[in-house]
């Protein structure tokens, strides 16, 4: 007697699928791969900066009950309205990395610009490195915004050496800061750069020198020993640059942190023109702007200016100063209700100012 087993049967295919011609069954597939890859895609860094509007901050006002511009031991007058300095914000630096769906829709958005993350990180450079810098940045628009303003007040200006960079990899890495104030070198007072550098070559290459130098409110000894200089081995090197630190006779301190760059340094000196004077800046009015200041008050450019101009407008600004080269570059991304005035130094933004408290006309960049 034969014995019957039944025979194994494959799964029955879904009635849909067995209906559908191959083609429409590769499309199915072929979408299936691209919803993975999408969904790959989404979560892969992009080597792009979102730079978007930022916060902006009064500088005759306060942030967290701190006056912004604090300034003391001299006569100080009230001030009204608004000197605000404005920001931007980043997005995919090197500790946030972007995907390419917030890079795409930053593109669409007149308000953001999409930036080649090495123009702001360049590859041989840190992040931590890159935030240094700007904080350097940022103290030294301070000093250069004291500098600019006495000189607009007509009163005295005192400037120290300080240290501005010390070079990666020189004798100096690690031992000086930058920031630092130089008092001496092997004992002799120095009050220009260039005394430092013939301090250090009135020795040979492989000598040691003693920097006494301002650190965290005390004096502290530092020995270098200097190498050849990598652009002429012939003569000694330790690897710093030298600039003046400028103050006033009375202290100036900024209690702002956390916030970097040069670009502050025009509001800066409008805030202390304004604490400094009887006579109000503003008017009570709302006035933002931006640009670096030297310290002869020459008004200089900046990045990021249309997000700049909206996030001033966003906070509340009717007028905004600005660098003359910028006027270009904002034509047809100025905000309704914002007059927009470019300017070249400080004398010219404190006159536009004035201007503008007696209604007079301006001289404005054109909004389209």
């Amino acid at each position: 007697m034969t014995e019957l087993r039944p025979q194994p049967q494959s799964a029955p295919s879904p009635r849909g699928w067995r209906r559908l011609s191959t083609r429409a069954r590769t499309a199915l597939v072929s979408l299936g791969v691209v919803i993975v890859l999408a969904a790959v895609a989404a979560l892969l860094p992009v080597p792009f900066i979102v730079v978007s509007p930022g916060p902006t901050f009064n500088t005759i006002g306060e942030v967290n009950d701190v006056p912004l511009v604090e300034i003391s031991d001299t006569e100080v007058f009230p001030t009204d309205g608004h000197l605000d300095m404005t920001t931007v914000r980043e997005s995919g630096a090197p500790r946030s990395p972007l995907t390419i769906y917030q890079a795409l829709a930053a593109w669409v958005n007149s308000d953001q610009a999409v930036l080649p993350r090495e123009l702001l990180y360049p590859d041989d450079v840190t992040g931590d490195e890159v935030r240094q810098r700007n904080a350097v940045l940022f103290s030294t628009s301070q000093s250069y915004a004291i500098a600019a303003a006495m000189q607009a007040l007509d009163r005295p200006v005192i400037a120290d050496p300080v240290i501005t960079s010390v070079v990666v990899g020189a004798p100096a890495d690690g031992l000086l800061r930058a920031g630092e104030q130089l008092l001496t070198v092997d004992g002799q007072p120095v009050t220009t750069p260039a005394q430092v550098g013939d301090a250090v070559r009135a020795k040979p290459i492989g000598a040691s020198l003693t920097f006494t130098v301002l650190r965290d409110g005390e004096e502290v000894d530092v020995e270098v020993v200097s190498a050849p200089n990598p652009d002429d081995p012939q003569l000694p090197y330790v690897g710093i640059t030298i600039g003046l630190l400028y103050s006033a006779e009375f202290p100036i301190e900024f209690t702002l942190t956390d916030v970097g760059g040069p670009s502050a340094g025009m509001m800066f000196a409008l805030a202390i023109v304004d604490k400094l004077t009887p006579q109000s800046l503003t008017g009570g009015g709302f006035v933002a702007g931006t640009g670096t200041i030297d310290p002869n008050g020459v008004v200089g450019p900046i990045g990021g200016i249309r997000q700049k101009l909206a996030g001033a407008r966003g906070a509340g600004a009717t007028l905004f100063l600005m660098p003359r080269e910028h006027c270009d570059e904002a034509q047809g991304h100025i905000p309704e209700g914002l007059t927009v005035v470019p300017v070249s130094s400080l004398d010219e933004a404190l006159v536009a100012l004035e201007r503008w408290q007696a209604g007079e006309g301006l001289v404005s960049c054109p909004a389209g």
